[in-house]
């Protein structure tokens, strides 16, 4: 049985919530979808009150209202039922859980480095042995994370992908570009697993922690 394709509405303001702030473009690449068709869904979502357009510095684009996140959660919850996915959905988020815990000990690690003088001091990454533990767990987490990256968008399509960027951040890191452990902005490791984390909350409908 092919995995159930969400409509192109509920992927558009689904994917605000994911992005976070996001100009039409880049909720349009989010979901391969058409940009002029995403910017005018986003504009009739925004005459319904259920995204808003704000600029902050240099960064602008579109983002939620707590109408826009209920009406996202309610489309969610339908779609989680019709397309009878809530058993995957639930049983691969209890199998996230645990990785989770193990992720952000790593990317705490992999900021903080302490010091006999500063608990928290900040990792400089000059103690090779310690910044290779963090990335030979992160090594094994993408590995824990294709099956499950497998069994989602096997019920959901619109879960495809989260492994292999994740392991795609991962590449870059080996190649000496650290950056892409846990910078924002980018598609890093840590963006990537947030955004999968969020992704599975709202779908089920769960609130962080």
């Amino acid at each position: 049985m092919p995995p159930h394709e969400s409509p192109a509405g509920l992927l558009v303001l689904h994917g605000v919530r994911l992005l976070g702030m996001a100009d039409s473009a880049a909720v349009a690449r989010r979901y391969s979808l058409d940009r002029d068709a995403v910017h005018e869904m986003l504009l009739d979502r925004e005459a319904f009150g259920h995204v808003q357009h704000s600029a902050f510095a240099d960064v602008s684009g579109w983002s939620l209202t707590e109408r826009g996140r209920a009406e996202g959660e309610r489309l969610l919850a339908l779609e989680l039922e019709d397309s009878g996915a809530r058993e995957v959905v639930e049983q691969t988020h209890a199998g996230f859980a645990p990785l989770n815990g193990r992720f952000l000990e790593a990317i705490t690690d992999w900021q903080i480095r302490p010091t006999s003088f500063d608990r928290m001091a900040t990792n400089d990454h000059s103690d090779w042995a310690w910044d290779e533990r963090v990335l030979k767990t992160l090594a094994g987490l993408a590995r824990r994370l294709e099956p499950l990256g497998a069994e989602l968008s096997g019920a959901l399509a619109r879960f495809a992908g989260y492994s292999e960027r994740f392991s795609a951040a991962l590449a870059r890191v080996d190649r000496g570009e650290r950056r892409w452990v846990d910078a924002p902005r980018i598609d890093s490791c840590h963006t990537v697993w947030f955004e999968l984390h969020e992704d599975l909350i709202s779908t089920l409908g769960l609130q962080r922690g």
